[in-house]
């Protein structure tokens, strides 16, 4: 049973960072296409970042050159650095995993948010 267990998060002041990491168990090989989501509260579910393999990467808009996408295979670890973080970065954050596809697989299940194993959520609260 393929689980997903998200950690890291917490309550900073703006400007400041934190590292989400989601640990994959229950497979041996590390998912090929794993991403980021966020959900604040009154608001749809927003894609945060992607990763493909293991150095293709995507990010919105609203957290490039801020936020990092990384993944370290050996470990099945997911990570999200957050720097610079802001209060409209308030939210529920999750990870998501497919464990096969192509790349173009890929960009279609982060596009539609229609990941098959997703974790609990780690809470992200950024004060002013």
């Amino acid at each position: 049973q393929v689980q997903l267990v998200e950690s890291g998060g917490g309550s900073v002041q703006a400007g400041g960072s934190l590292r989400l990491s989601c640990v994959v168990t229950g497979h041996t090989y590390s998912p090929s296409c794993m991403g980021w989501f966020r959900q604040a509260p009154g608001k749809e579910r927003e894609g945060v970042a992607r990763i493909f393999s293991g150095d293709n990467t995507w990010h919105a808009d609203s957290v490039k050159g801020r936020f990092t996408i990384s993944k370290d295979n050996a470990k099945n670890t997911l990570y999200l650095q957050m720097n610079s973080l802001k209060p409209e970065d308030t939210a529920m954050y999750y990870c998501a995993a497919d464990l096969w596809g192509s790349v173009n697989y890929c960009y279609q299940t982060f596009a539609r948010g229609t990941f098959n194993f997703w974790g609990q959520g780690t809470q992200v609260t950024v004060s002013s």
